[in-house]
């Protein structure tokens, strides 16, 4: 540890562990360190002792349960899309190798305290209970546009600027309101309600990655690895070392050490400083250097059947626009199960996340609690959301985002590509959405813990 590193990185949540690999693979060295004696911080995975522990749970876990160590639940649970940045990155770094996907059973969307499948194909808009017999018709109208949309060829745009904004895009097919809500929340997957404002080439360009994505394996558009998302950092970390990286687990952070410009060059652990050139860390390192923006309330729920009106799929996501439930933001709800080696035979993990926006955010989650039907237990947690306000072009500290409420992981691949950029500088960064060549060095680097 005493040595001079390119980088050192703080923590080992995945937004961190990927660009410990990205940098790795560039060739530059790497120290990763992180003070709790486990991978993925606060998108960690862990069985139901930990749970138990972590929520301050009192007594044992019941018997009805299950076998505690069966379990490996995500602190903050995410669906990969399957044509999206992430999956992206796993294929450019060839991570992939060490992880088995599995296809998520449905994607579906609430109308009115009902659920309903998210219609994405011509088929499935003709066959949807969400519209009506003449609005199915201009939704598939609208989806065969999109899906023959290249900005490229003007013919394909009938008139459209795909520079306009997208409410002028919806107007052309008389979407009404319910539509134009699934469209910009469950299709587009944006998270309030100034979409309608962006160019209507954004939307079009979101609502592509999700119909292709959904053709890709038909169930729906979105993949979870088996025995939960706690492998994906460590298999992040695993090409650092492959690449050079060095990962110290339990290690305390003393304090930092700055130039006389205040620019970062070293962090001392345990009386020995590591110098460097940069860091790269997680909020709670530097709680000066970031704001909070807001506070997301998370349920972890242990159910013993699937979510009612899913088709019985021992996966989904459900979203409930904030339209159809009268709130500022959407109620997302993701679930997994024995299926994916997460949970004893015959039981469910549900998670409910969203912003908060009142004092009382547990009645806030109340319509997605509605629709879960009997619930054996469960976790209830607010987190706080921080955003870095440093300038890390000055004193060398990259920061990244909290984790936010959505159950997907785009917005985590671009907080990626965002420090990615500012840490090394480049305007295009998009080589490391490309599948890389086999380059990958003989050997490996042992981790210490």
């Amino acid at each position: 540890m005493d040595e001079e590193y390119d980088v050192i990185v703080l923590g080992t949540g995945l937004t961190e562990c990927i660009l410990s690999g990205l940098i790795s693979v560039d060739r530059k060295k790497v120290l990763h360190m992180d003070r709790n004696d486990y991978y993925g911080g606060e998108c960690a995975s862990l069985n139901l002792l930990q749970c138990w522990s972590h929520f301050k749970q009192p007594g044992e876990p019941p018997e009805k349960l299950g076998k505690p160590r069966s379990y490996n639940i995500d602190l903050v649970p995410k669906f990969l899309m399957a044509n999206g940045k992430l999956v992206k990155i796993l294929l450019h770094t060839r991570v992939t190798r060490y992880l088995e996907f599995k296809s998520v059973g449905g994607s579906y969307v609430t109308k009115k305290g009902k659920v309903h499948k998210v219609p994405a194909t011509e088929m499935e808009a003709l066959s949807s209970s969400l519209m009506g017999m003449f609005e199915k018709t201009r939704f598939k109208d609208f989806l065969v546009y999109v899906v023959e949309f290249d900005v490229n060829k003007p013919k394909t745009h009938k008139g459209v600027d795909p520079n306009g904004p997208t409410h002028e895009l919806l107007k052309k097919y008389n979407l009404d309101k319910s539509t134009t809500d699934f469209i910009g929340h469950a299709l587009a997957l944006y998270r309030d309600e100034t979409w309608l404002e962006k160019p209507s080439m954004e939307t079009i360009e979101r609502v592509k990655l999700y119909h292709e994505s959904l053709l890709q394996h038909g169930q729906s558009p979105y993949l979870y690895p088996l025995y939960g998302l706690g492998d994906l950092p460590q298999a992040f970390a695993r090409l650092s070392a492959i690449y050079g990286g060095t990962y110290m687990l339990n290690k305390p952070i003393d304090g930092f050490v700055y130039d006389d410009k205040k620019r970062i060059c070293g962090v001392t652990s345990e009386g020995v400083t590591a110098r460097c050139k940069a860091v790269i860390a997680d909020p709670s390192y530097f709680p000066d250097l970031v704001e909070k923006v807001g506070e997301i309330s998370r349920c972890i729920c242990i159910l013993d059947h699937p979510i009612p009106k899913t088709n019985d799929s021992e996966s989904c996501q459900i979203i409930l626009p904030q339209n159809q439930i009268g709130r500022q933001n959407d109620i997302y709800i993701s679930c997994v199960s024995f299926a994916h080696h997460v949970a004893p035979a015959g039981k469910y993990i549900v998670e409910i996340s969203t912003i908060v926006e009142t004092g009382d955010p547990r009645s806030e989650i109340q319509p997605a609690i509605d629709l879960l039907g009997d619930i054996l237990h469960s976790f209830f947690t607010i987190q706080p959301l921080f955003v870095p306000k440093n300038n890390s072009q000055q004193d060398g500290i990259y920061i990244s985002n909290s984790y936010d409420s959505t159950t997907h992981f785009e917005t985590i691949a671009d907080d990626v590509i965002r420090i990615y950029k500012q840490f090394t500088g480049l305007d295009d960064v998009s080589h490391i959405l490309v599948p890389a060549p086999n380059d990958e060095p003989e050997g490996e680097n042992q981790t210490n813990g």
